[in-house]
């Protein structure tokens, strides 16, 4: 009966909407979800997808093939004529082939067809996407697999299937396959944990909020320049007299053509199901935010990688480029994208939100301390999570978090943590338990939002009732950052909940003193993680090393990590990467890595040699004549009169030279470090020998562009870029 009554409260539902044009009447009108799935599946089909999205349950070939039937049904009642499997390679995009719903009868006639085969797999050339050697070209087997926690959706005429991509050897080809095994690691044990505080809990979610920062800049200009087509950003540009100085873009009125683009943006994500909520200027001219309403981490990842699709096509319709690059243009901030990080249980309960009662904020303490214990054991790893050639750019440039992982938690969380290390070891006194409960656990209040400063400089940041990780770039895929976080959780939780079954079953104590012991000690060895101050300070770089802190500051270095000893063991024994897949990952996360700073220095060359070279000498050539000229008209009283002139020819043929040598040594040493033996070698040789010289080539660019005439020089300006209206 509840299936019948639900099914027919959506179709009523769906009727109104049809008469309303309210946002909230337009969400998820092109999903397929529960409402979806109650009007176009049997009772059978429906029970088993939602079994398989809440336990795992597999769903067998032919309950498939009747949830084939009923989602071709719905896509076609939405105007879609293909399918395909949507996937996100190791490329940091996501990936589509489209196939008709379309096959030929055995009489030659055509029918509809979309079967149970055809939505829980198919078979894309594995070999020509990045696997770390996994797949070769002779072995170009690879697989994409339905994955029912994220439901399908109608985007334009196609209907789009959320998998995973696998090898025909059944290792990971992707980002979601290992978040989704994360995610069921940190499912598992932090459902363990949270049952000390209520039995009747029985999954846990991981949730995520991200914050999107991009610049929207206008794409005829953005034509203009090849560093942006190819790159994402400026490699050269002189800063604009104005930039964000005067503070005045911060929160100001959107301009109008930003504004018809984000409202144009807002109605299809609300169609696609993607709860955007927030929208604003950021720091710099040109440069915008879009915020979500939070979600289970793995549909939440799907949605940012739906709306970074959606975003670029329609900025293209509204003659913009969106820029998702972390560093597009010098002198001003750059892009990242805060992921808001939590555990909520199917009960309803935020298990980061401190409660009301003692045992309530026991819990909280509980999740708080294990996921500081976790940050501290593996924060080189986290950092290597959020590693790229992009985001190098942006990491430490007081305006993100630096490269030294640390933890801000604020005063009043910080007296609390004190004043637990402090209560005595063993079984408690009755004294001692109220006194504990009293002065340390009900010292805590319910919302703790607004009760400690913001530090903008923190990497990972408890912010009330989550953990916002600060240093994640703008055009990441968040299944990194997160696949690392949950997978560190799982096993801090796990090795938690032995440590306290131990003590209860060994020295007889209670549950609440177990927990006591144990988080106790935690907050002692995880100490050094804790740090409220100035993260861009030189002080804290020195306070950092003393605490035994790394501080990877490039891609290269910091990836070195995932191939550890540690780093095995503790994918091993979640369960979330074996070592093969480990290695290949760290491999092509060295190639993207080489691949990016390579084509950086071509085009780099290229403008040099191209646009800048040209546009110099032509203007060399006009104050020559000009020259010329005052001297057949004034003879030796030219001197004078030419002296500014001179003045300007001295400096351009300097910092010409100075451009030409810097550019061709630069390609010099990106020939050499491409006769490197492997690639970690490579990479390093590019970023210690190739990388250096951008920023030495750029500063005689941005001279000469001072002094080239504004009507010559070829490469449109940072005050023209920058500035939409």
């Amino acid at each position: 009966m509840r299936y019948e009554a639900l099914k027919e409260s959506y179709k009523r539902k769906a009727l109104e909407i049809e008469e309303s044009q309210k946002r909230s009447d337009l969400f998820a009108k092109n999903v397929f979800n529960d409402g979806k799935m109650l009007q176009f599946l049997t009772k059978e089909a429906y029970d088993k997808v939602k079994s398989a999205i809440f336990s795992g349950n597999k769903i067998d070939r032919k309950i498939a093939n009747q949830v084939a039937e009923g989602m071709k049904a719905w896509a076609m009642s939405m105007g879609a004529t293909h399918y395909t499997h949507w996937f996100q390679p190791l490329t940091g995009a996501t990936a589509e082939k489209h196939d008709a719903f379309f096959d030929l009868l055995p009489n030659g006639s055509g029918m509809e067809k979309f079967d149970g085969s055809q939505l829980v797999q198919q078979e894309p050339d594995a070999s020509s996407f990045p696997s770390g050697g996994i797949r070769n070209t002779f072995e170009a087997r690879g697989y994409t697999a339905w994955d029912p926690t994220s439901p399908a959706f109608v985007y334009k005429t196609t209907l789009c299937i959320p998998t995973i991509f696998v090898s025909y050897t059944g290792e990971a080809l992707d980002n979601k396959a290992p978040l989704l095994r994360a995610l069921h690691a940190v499912d598992e044990a932090a459902t363990g944990v949270a049952q000390y505080f209520d039995k009747n809990v029985r999954k846990v979610y991981a949730t995520l909020g991200w914050e999107q920062e991009y610049f929207l800049v206008d794409k005829a200009l953005a034509q203009s320049r090849p560093d942006i087509l190819m790159t994402g950003r400026t490699l050269v540009g002189n800063s604009a007299a104005k930039g964000q100085q005067l503070d005045d873009h911060y929160f100001g009125v959107i301009p109008s053509r930003a504004l018809s683009f984000m409202s144009a943006l807002e109605k299809q994500c609300m169609i696609l199901g993607i709860p955007v909520k927030t929208r604003h200027n950021e720091v710099a001219p040109n440069q915008f935010e879009l915020a979500p309403v939070y979600e289970e981490a793995n549909l939440s990842v799907d949605h940012n990688l739906l709306l970074m699709d959606v975003m670029d096509e329609i900025a293209n319709a509204h003659g913009f480029k969106v820029l998702f690059h972390e560093k597009p243009f010098a002198g001003i901030n750059g892009s990242g994208k805060h992921n808001n990080w939590s555990l909520a249980t199917d009960t309803g309960v935020n298990l980061l939100s401190p409660g009301s009662t003692p045992m309530k904020n026991l819990q909280f303490l509980t999740f708080f301390i294990n996921t500081i214990k976790a940050v501290d054991t593996y924060e080189e790893l986290l950092r290597s999570s959020i590693a790229s050639a992009s985001n190098d750019h942006r990491l430490g440039a007081n305006e993100a978090p630096p490269a030294i992982l640390s933890i801000f938690i604020g005063e009043q969380l910080g007296n609390v943590l004190d004043e637990l290390e402090g209560v005595s070891k063993g079984k408690l006194s009755p004294q001692e338990k109220t006194e504990l409960k009293l002065n340390v656990v009900g010292k805590i209040p319910e919302i703790l939002l607004d009760n400690t400063d913001r530090n903008r400089t923190s990497p990972f940041a408890f912010t009330g009732n989550k953990f916002e990780m600060r240093g994640v770039g703008a055009k990441m895929n968040c299944a990194k950052p997160m696949t690392v976080l949950n997978t560190i959780v799982a096993k801090q939780l796990t090795d938690f909940k032995k440590e306290v079954d131990a003590l209860i079953d060994k020295k007889s104590l209670k549950k609440d003193e177990a927990v006591f012991n144990v988080l106790r000690e935690y907050i002692k060895t995880s100490k050094r993680i804790r740090f409220d101050g100035d993260g861009y300070s030189f002080e804290w770089q020195e306070e950092a090393r003393k605490r035994k802190l790394s501080n990877n500051k490039n891609t290269p270095e910091a990836i070195q990590v995932l191939t550890s000893k540690e780093s095995i063991a503790l994918f091993d024994a979640t369960k979330v990467m074996s070592e093969k897949e480990l290695v290949a990952h760290q491999e092509v996360e060295l190639d993207n890595y080489v691949f990016h700073i390579q084509i950086e220095g071509r085009i780099l060359n290229e403008l040099v040699y191209n646009y800048v070279f040209p546009a110099t000498v032509k203007y060399q050539n006009g104050l020559l004549e000009n020259i010329a000229g005052l001297k057949e008209v004034y003879g030796a009283a030219h001197k004078g009169l030419t002296e500014p002139q001179l003045n300007i020819l001295e400096k351009m043929a300097e910092h010409l030279v100075s451009a030409k040598k810097m550019s061709d040594a630069m390609m010099d040493a990106k020939r050499q470090a491409d006769k490197k033996a492997t690639i970690a070698k490579k990479a390093q040789a590019y970023c210690n020998n190739v990388k250096p010289y951008f920023e030495q080539i750029r500063e005689h660019v941005d001279v000469l562009e001072s002094l080239v005439s504004d009507e010559l020089w070829p490469l449109t300006k940072y005050r023209e870029l920058l500035f939409v209206k």
